[in-house]
């Protein structure tokens, strides 16, 4: 028999480790080929890790909610043929043996074993880490209310109070320290685990249902309160003639399926739009640290999607101002096709510099969008309307049936005033308005 490793694989550039969330396979499971074996999140989406092999997996290495590097190994499973193995001299360790002699080697390299001496609690190396940095007395620690196993403190349960301790010192007066300003290649994120707030009573009866937000909803509420706190939000409104689009797109939609393979929806050519816009007004594909601007080099637009359990996730077109329309198509329905289905890589939703929300799908005029930080623009597509319009003819004017939508840019007011807000907003209607109804595909 041959023992294989299976490895947490690279998940993209920007993502280092990735939580555990479910095994889908227990010890003794008889395991297929591209099988998966384990759903792993990261700070966007959720995925799962198929096995290479065929086998029975024998051991687990991590537990559900467990923090795991890219390249760890996270399970073994044994099989038949020919397969990567364990050195021959190597003897498979018992989970629990393997979680103790990280605990130790963490502890040493990382924690004075004379903090953690006097409690008789068992606390995990990752909690130790967070205390030690945080500087979290042993007093401290041993007031925390674990929601673990056993009353064990976790994760979240840390930084929970992390975040209250800090929300207590914020609120006394301090001496500010100025810090040296680091840049860092990676757009910035935010834990909504840190994001604490005086709870204020709340008045049930006897009807009411209690329901706990899942993982993702919970981030999506600490993104979006992040952003606002953040970013000073404000909008600008155009009303767009869309006429030629649609009559563009009702000719030509069922040829370019049959050729193509592909639906032509509105949204590839709206985000066409988009993108040439951004070329006119690079000042919106930036992003801000600190007192810094960070002019961004590509355009890449993220566009949200709703998922069929009601949360949201923003998979990046990258490049877009690269792509022509069919390449946009393409681009727009493999993005949308996956998020559906949960098949997004977590590559996929990293490094947007601008994003477009399409809240007319369903059925509203126009809307006031968060901004995506770090990014300091977001544009509403509003939906397409049949209405009464003024119509300027060399023979006089008229009224008429045109199709109409509104266009909705929030954008971040602290380094973009209404000028380039508004001259942004108003360039994509300009382009919208002047498609060419003939136009080839």
């Amino acid at each position: 028999m041959a023992k294989f490793e299976l490895k947490l694989p690279k998940m993209g550039e920007s993502v280092a480790e990735a939580t555990i969330t479910n095994w889908l396979k227990n010890i003794g499971d008889t395991i297929e080929i591209d099988e998966a074996v384990l759903e792993i999140a990261t700070d966007k989406v959720d995925s799962e890790v198929p096995s290479e092999v065929s086998g029975i997996l024998i051991e687990q290495l991590f537990g559900k909610d467990d923090v795991v590097k890219v390249g760890q190994t996270i399970a073994i499973i044994e099989t038949e043929g020919v397969a990567t193995e364990l050195p021959q001299s190597a003897t498979v360790v018992k989970p629990s043996e393997v979680e103790v002699q990280k605990i130790i080697e963490t502890a040493q390299a990382t924690v004075a074993p004379a903090d953690f001496k006097t409690s008789d609690k068992f606390y995990s190396p990752l909690v130790k880490n967070i205390a030690t940095a945080e500087g979290i007395s042993i007093s401290e620690l041993e007031s925390i209310v674990g929601t673990g196993k056993d009353g064990r403190v976790t994760k979240e349960d840390i930084l929970k109070f992390v975040g209250s301790r800090k929300l207590e010192a914020g609120s006394q007066p301090a001496t500010r320290n100025p810090q040296p300003v680091t840049f860092n290649s990676q757009p910035a994120t935010f834990n909504p685990q840190l994001e604490t707030r005086n709870p204020q009573p709340i008045s049930l009866n006897g009807g009411d249902e209690i329901i706990e937000m899942d993982r993702m909803r919970k981030l999506i509420s600490g993104y979006m309160v992040a952003s606002v706190q953040t970013s000073a939000h404000v909008q600008s409104f155009i009303e767009v003639d869309v006429t030629n689009i649609v009559k563009w797109r009702d000719r030509v939609k069922v040829a370019f399926e049959k050729r193509e393979g592909e639906k032509l929806t509105f949204t590839p050519i709206f985000m066409e739009a988009v993108a040439k816009a951004i070329k006119d007004f690079p000042g919106m594909n930036i992003s801000v640290d600190g007192d810094y601007i960070i002019k961004k080099k590509n355009i890449n637009l993220g566009m949200a999607a709703a998922l069929p359990n009601g949360n949201l996730i923003v998979p990046v077109i990258k490049n877009a101002d690269q792509l022509n329309l069919v390449g946009m198509a393409k681009a727009v329905n493999d993005l949308g096709n996956r998020a559906k289905a949960g098949k997004l890589k977590p590559d996929d939703t990293q490094g947007g510099t601008y994003t477009v929300t399409n809240v007319g799908t369903f059925g509203s005029v126009f809307g006031t969008p968060i901004i995506n930080q770090p990014q300091v623009g977001i544009l509403a597509l509003g939906a397409i309307r049949k209405v009464p319009a003024v119509i300027e003819t060399p023979d006089g004017d008229f009224i008429g049936i045109r199709q109409k939508m509104f266009l909705s840019h929030s954008y971040d007011h602290r380094v973009v005033d209404g000028a380039l807000g508004g001259s942004f907003v108003k360039r994509v209607a300009d382009y919208l308005e002047a498609f060419d109804v003939n136009r080839e595909y």
